[in-house]
């Protein structure tokens, strides 16, 4: 099987990962029927967890790990959660894809997950501020198409 991560890139994300904080955890739903995509979804997340220790990398698929797929709230595939690990505790940040990341969700993803590592947000003092007075839950998604 061709590799997706060519060497040059492989060394981009070495250099980006090299000041992970805490070990991440990846985890990929898919589904061995009707899955355009899982394949290669999975292929891209093996070879990303491969590029360092510190991020890891289950797999799931939906109808066999319904419980777990419930419980991160995944209803389609391919779909990854990126979560931070404290200890051997998963700590669910909420952040999840739904696809392939490809193009430049892939950017995306490496970001989410440096993210995920230092269990930050990325986001500024006013919209952290703006967030906390929230008086209930806020089901937020962004949807991206390749162009």
């Amino acid at each position: 099987m061709e590799k997706l991560l060519n060497e040059q890139v492989v060394g981009q994300l070495k250099r980006a990962f090299a000041d992970l904080t805490n070990p991440v955890q990846i985890l990929f739903f898919g589904s061995k029927e009707g899955c355009d995509y899982c394949g290669e979804t999975q292929q891209l997340l093996t070879e990303i967890s491969m590029v360092d220790a510190r991020v890891s990398l289950s797999v799931h698929d939906l109808k066999e790990d319904a419980v777990l797929a419930s419980q991160y709230r995944v209803d389609k595939v391919p779909a990854i959660v990126i979560a931070s690990k404290n200890g051997g505790q998963i700590v669910d940040l909420g952040v999840q894809f739904a696809g392939i990341p490809a193009g430049y969700e892939f950017s995306t993803l490496i970001t989410d997950i440096i993210y995920a590592s230092k269990q930050a947000t990325g986001l500024g003092a006013a919209t952290r501020e703006f967030l906390r007075t929230l008086t209930q839950p806020l089901h937020l998604q962004v949807f991206v198409t390749p162009t």
